[in-house]
Formats: structure tokens, sequence, C-alpha cells
């Protein structure tokens, strides 16, 4: 169980909390004992809150905020995560907490969950991977209407448009992700990772390349 642990200001992701995050993320990926993760956040309020602009938004130059980046690529390392990571959602789910679900396999979202991307509203551009994960899931029309539009997007929308897998009762979040999770760990391990290999690769590859790496993926299962 991975938590998000900063339920005052609503899990809103701050620098260390990305640090420890990184981290963690580390430790999931060289844990042999480990098969699946879940990830939530504390608190009654939300999973979280976006990024913290005290912090993320008084960067001392682009060049520093860069070079941060280059140097804990947490995006990328949930991107090359071997394990599958359940996101678990609760109460506001905004900006940064968005982009966040978004790079898990499995998003299981409570009843009262609200979404929102407040970005280009506050003068700012999305930068934890919005831009890119988002119409990956849901298309880019309705990408680019929820991003430039600020609205509030109901759970039950989310479920509609592929931005959440599965909506549950508050009471349930806890027990489904727990659900899913034993159902993904009694899966043979290789064949979950070189699936989900093939599908998170494949993205980036023309039809036919992809059509090759799951070929190869296959047959790399095959031999073991």
């Amino acid at each position: 169980m991975i938590t998000l642990n900063r339920p005052s200001h609503i899990n809103a992701f701050s620098v260390q909390m990305r640090d420890e995050l990184y981290e963690t993320l580390n430790l999931l990926k060289d844990d042999p004992n480990a098969k699946v993760a879940i990830l939530r956040g504390s608190g009654e309020r939300g999973f979280c809150a976006g990024a913290d602009l005290t912090e993320f938004g008084t960067a001392p130059s682009q060049v520093i905020a860069r070079s941060v980046r280059w140097e804990r690529d947490l995006w990328g390392l949930f991107h090359t995560q071997p394990k599958p990571i359940v996101a678990a959602l609760h109460g506001y789910v905004i900006g940064s907490g968005i982009e966040i679900a978004s790079l898990c396999d499995v998003r299981i979202a409570a009843d009262n969950c609200v979404f929102r991307m407040p970005e280009v509203a506050l003068g700012m551009v999305p930068a934890a991977g919005g831009t890119q994960t988002l119409p990956r899931l849901i298309g880019t029309s309705r990408t680019l209407e929820f991003i430039l539009s600020n609205r509030v997007m109901k759970v039950e929308e989310a479920r509609k448009i592929g931005l959440v897998d599965r909506v549950v009762s508050t009471s349930e979040l806890l027990d489904e992700c727990l659900s899913v999770s034993k159902l993904l760990s009694g899966y043979d391990e290789c064949a979950l990772f070189l699936a989900r290999k093939s599908v998170l690769l494949g993205l980036d590859l023309p039809l036919q390349s992809g059509l090759k790496l799951e070929k190869r993926l296959a047959e790399t299962l095959s031999m073991s």
C-alpha cells in the first residue's frame, strides 16, 4: 500500500512527496515479494488536490526545474514500473492527482470523486504528464475540452469516458482495490509483466511495429 500522506492539504503534491514517491516506486520495483501496489490518498477529503503551487510554482529557474525533472523522473518511473499499480481514488482528484492516477494500471473511484484540471485557468500548462496521458485514455477532443474548460467532472462521466475503470461506494473502495490486487497477484508474474509491457510500449509505435513487439514478447513467454 502506497499512501499520499498530507491530509491537511488534501494531499497536495509537494517536493517532499515527489521525492518520497520516487523512492517508494524504486523500492517496489526491486522488491521480489511485491507483485502489485495500491496507491491511495490519506484523509477523507480526497486523493490529491494537485500540485502544491507554493513549491512547484516558485522554482528558481527553468534550468533547475528541468535538472530536477531529469534526475527524478517520477513519471518515467511510473511508466516503466514492472509491477501493476491500482489507484484508489476518492473525493477531490485535481490536476496532478489526475495525472498521477492516469499513470496507474487500474483506476477505481469512490462515488464521491470529482475531477478537475485547473492549470490553464491558472496561467500554467499541465506539466505532470496530463497532456500526453489523458489523450491516450479519453481521446484528444475530450482532453482539450476538459483541460481548457476548467470544469468539474463528476465520477459517472469519468467512468463513461474511460478516465476511471470502476465506481464503487466510498465504504467499498479499499475492499474493491484489494480484490483487484489479489486477482493480479495470482497471475503468472512473467505473463503479467510482458502483457503490460506490450501495451505500454506499443502506445508509441505504429500498428505493424506494435504487432511485431507483441509477437516477440509472446514468444519470449513461451520460451521461458
